[in-house]
C-alpha cells in the first residue's frame, strides 16, 4: 500500500541512523528531501539510489501536489529534512497534514531530535516543557513572542542561529531577568558542548555572538505564582480597563488579561462592557 514515511535522519553523527530507517529508504519509491545536496551524501554513505524530489518552504505547495499525486498512483514516499525528525518547526508539517486530507497513510520511523535530545542534556525541569521553534528575525514579533512567554512556568527551548544569538539572549534577559540557561550546540557532532549558566551571564558574555554551531537554548521556567499574587476576576477586569483607557480596544484588552489571569475572556468582556 501506497504512503507516506516520515523518517529522522542524523543531526551530527551518522551512527545514529537507524537499521529501519536505511532498510525504508532502501525500499522506498521515492524521497521528498528538503535539500537533495544534503540528502545526497546520506545516501551515498549508505549505498542507497533513490529517486529525489525536492520539498522545501519556498516550493511545499507545487512540489507537496507532486508528491501527494505520485503516492495516490501507487508510489511509496519517504519524508527527510536534512537534519533531524521532520515536520518539528519544519514545512514537511504542511506535506504531512495534506497527505492526511488525501487519505494516505502515515508512518512514522523515529529519529534524532534536537530540541528533546537539548532538554535530556540541559539538567534543567523536563517534566513539563514548550517547544518555541525559531524566534523571529524581526526584533519586534521576537520581543513579542518572548513577552506572551513572560509568566510560562515550563522549561522553555528555542532554535537559534549564530548570527543571531546575541541579540536573542539579550532580549531573553531583558523579559526574562535573570533564570538558568543552558545553551546547548553541536549535538552529536565532535564539539558538543552544554554551557550550563544564567541569563545574566549569558548575554554579557555572548551578547556579542562567539558561539558557533546549532544551538539548542533551554530556559527555566518562571516560578509559579504564590496564593496572595493570584488575581481575582476583579482583579483583571481592572488591569483590563486600565488597558482600555490607554487605547486599547476592549475585545483586545479582554483577550490579553484573559492569558495573563487564567480567567475567560469572554467573562472579562462581560464585566468591561457591563453585562
Amino acid at each position: 500500500m501506497s504512503k507516506l514515511y516520515v523518517v529522522g535522519t542524523p543531526i551530527g553523527n551518522l551512527g545514529d541512523f537507524s537499521p529501519r530507517a536505511v532498510e525504508t529508504l532502501s525500499e522506498c519509491d521515492f524521497i521528498a528531501a528538503e535539500d537533495t545536496r544534503v540528502t545526497v551524501k546520506l545516501l551515498n554513505h549508505f549505498g542507497i539510489k533513490k529517486p529525489m524530489i525536492s520539498y522545501h518552504k519556498f516550493n511545499r505547495r507545487d512540489s507537496g501536489e507532486q508528491i501527494v499525486a505520485k503516492i495516490l498512483a501507487g508510489e511509496t514516499c519517504v519524508l527527510v529534512s536534512d537534519a533531524g525528525m521532520p515536520a518539528i518547526s519544519d514545512p514537511g508539517e504542511d506535506l504531512v497534514r495534506l497527505c492526511h486530507e488525501n487519505g494516505i497513510k502515515v508512518e512514522s520511523v523515529p529519529g534524532p531530535c534536537a530540541f528533546t535530545t537539548a532538554l535530556a542534556l540541559s539538567g534543567l525541569p523536563t517534566g513539563r516543557f514548550t517547544f518555541e521553534g525559531f524566534l523571529s528575525v524581526n526584533k519586534p514579533s521576537r520581543r513579542e513572542h518572548l513577552d506572551s512567554l513572560r509568566n510560562e512556568t515550563r522549561t522553555m527551548l528555542f532554535y537559534e542561529a549564530p548570527h543571531k544569538l546575541g541579540a536573542t539572549l539579550k532580549d531573553m534577559n531583558k523579559v526574562f531577568g535573570n533564570r538558568e540557561i543552558a545553551i546547548v550546540r553541536e549535538i552529536t557532532k565532535i564539539h558538543e558542548e552544554v554551557i550550563r549558566t544564567t541569563l545574566d551571564e549569558a548575554a554579557e558574555l555572548y551578547g556579542e555572538g562567539g558561539i558557533k554551531g546549532e544551538i539548542v537554548l533551554v530556559i527555566r521556567g518562571a516560578e509559579p505564582e504564590s496564593a496572595n499574587d493570584i488575581m481575582t476576576l476583579e482583579d483583571a477586569v481592572e488591569a483590563a480597563k486600565k488597558s482600555v483607557e490607554n487605547g486599547m480596544s476592549v475585545s483586545e484588552a479582554a483577550k490579553q488579561t484573559a492569558k495573563l489571569s487564567g480567567f475567560k475572556k469572554g467573562d472579562i468582556y462581560k464585566q468591561l462592557i457591563g453585562e
